[in-house]
């Protein structure tokens, strides 16, 4: 089960992982920051070094072949999936990255989270796995 702390982590560093992987491609996990670089591209790339320096070589591929399909792929909503879910399953397996995450990003707002659904079969929640309303659904297979 990944934590909520993770899940939050992830939430935060994944626009700017997507920025990163959309300007850059795959060239993200080695290529030298631009000093030029928009600041939400040069947070992206640099948790995404953070991840491949801590990866063994089969490790890498695996990176390197994530973020190169997630680069091809045309739907934003869709890379930014696929990278959190990468996000999640590295800071999942590693707590140290866990540690380095955490001195990068901002620290989150303090204080109360207010979340609100109005309407009929409205859903609401600070984080959630699989949502379905309507009639005449079944659950997604694991």
């Amino acid at each position: 089960m990944v934590s909520a702390e993770i899940v939050q982590w992830a939430e935060q560093a994944g626009p700017a992982v997507t920025a990163a992987v959309s300007a850059y491609g795959a060239a993200v996990l080695t290529r030298a920051q631009d000093a030029a670089a928009d600041a939400t591209v040069g947070l992206g790339q640099r948790v995404l070094q953070m991840v491949w320096r801590r990866r063994d070589a089969a490790g890498r591929a695996e990176l390197e072949r994530v973020v190169d399909e997630a680069a091809d792929e045309r739907s934003e909503a869709y890379t930014t999936a696929v990278l959190g879910r990468l996000l999640r399953r590295a800071l999942q397996d590693d707590p140290g990255l866990r540690e380095e995450l955490a001195a990068l990003l901002p620290a989150p707002a303090a204080g109360p989270v207010t979340i609100t659904a109005s309407g009929e079969r409205s859903i609401a929640a600070q984080y959630i796995g699989t949502a379905i309303t309507g009639d005449g659904h079944t659950a997604p297979r694991a």
